[in-house]
């Protein structure tokens, strides 16, 4: 394992358990088994190395919906395929989704840097499939964009605000994952059974 591995691996473990504001450089240090000063020679703020983790976890994340919105699937299977792997993956990076929300207040350039970056996810061929499959009565007649809208939101609210998810309904760390896995088909077949002819 290289010395780049060793700290994204850390930097998560630390960033999950302590989120970005209480992830300490001399802690991921620590947790990679190197020096304060190694990792400052790597990664010169804490800062610039969630922006590495983040963009390290997206890279993994993106050809995994590209793959499901350029397949061959039906549109229905593609909601299935895209609210397990999304939730899937967020679960095991729990932090990025506050993170996101945070830097498009604070940072708007790194937000927009990953959202051009020439692998994001591309939803053009599932909207065209979605409205060619209205066009032959298979989905009830929507606007194409409502209609990830409505899968974005399902999937990423929970986690984007979970302490306040946890706290209005009153659940614990396990319970709130155990919810979250059931979401994983929840969601798809909600949304297939609001859309289908």
């Amino acid at each position: 394992m290289t010395t780049e591995e060793k700290i994204f691996n850390a930097a998560r473990i630390v960033f999950q358990k302590k989120g970005f504001a209480g992830a300490r450089m001399q802690e991921i240090a620590d947790q990679a088994g190197i020096n304060k000063a190694m990792l400052h020679y790597c990664f010169k703020s804490k800062q610039l190395l969630f922006e590495a983790v983040f963009m390290n976890a997206f890279s993994q994340l993106a050809p995994q919906i590209n793959e499901i919105f350029n397949s061959d699937a039906t549109v229905f299977e593609k909601i299935r395929k895209f609210t397990h792997s999304y939730i899937s993956f967020v679960i095991v990076n729990p932090y990025l989704p506050p993170f996101v929300i945070q830097e498009m207040n604070n940072n708007p350039e790194f937000v927009m840097s990953f959202l051009n970056h020439k692998n994001k996810p591309n939803p053009t061929p599932l909207l065209a499939q979605i409205e060619k499959e209205i066009a032959d009565g298979i989905i009830k007649p929507i606007h194409p964009k409502q209609l990830l809208l409505d899968i974005f939101s399902m999937t990423v609210f929970p986690f984007a605000a979970k302490m306040m998810v946890k706290g209005i309904i009153q659940l614990s760390e396990t319970e709130f994952n155990e919810m979250m896995e059931e979401r994983k088909t929840s969601i798809a077949e909600t949304i297939i059974n609001s859309i289908k002819k």
